[in-house]
């Protein structure tokens, strides 16, 4: 499943517990990511998964959840 991999991302990425990192966790708000980190998550989940993440589209991802339909919806 795609969370569990996002989790795993996130936990590496921003130094977190994984126990921090829920579907309803705000990127910024919850988990304290940056506009750094945010690029950089980005770019971590476009080769962790192999696909493309428009920059209209990052702009709108603001929680775990988010990321995970998105990268099930490039997927599909």
């Amino acid at each position: 499943m795609s969370f569990e991999k996002v989790k795993a991302l996130l936990v590496d990425e921003l130094d977190l517990d994984e126990n921090e990192v829920t579907l309803e966790s705000g990127l910024k708000e919850d988990l304290g990511a940056d506009s750094l980190d945010m690029v950089d998550l980005i770019m971590s989940i476009e080769d962790t998964f192999e696909i493309k993440v428009d920059e209209s589209d990052a702009s709108t991802i603001k929680t775990v959840g988010d990321i995970v339909k998105y990268i099930e919806n490039k997927a599909s």
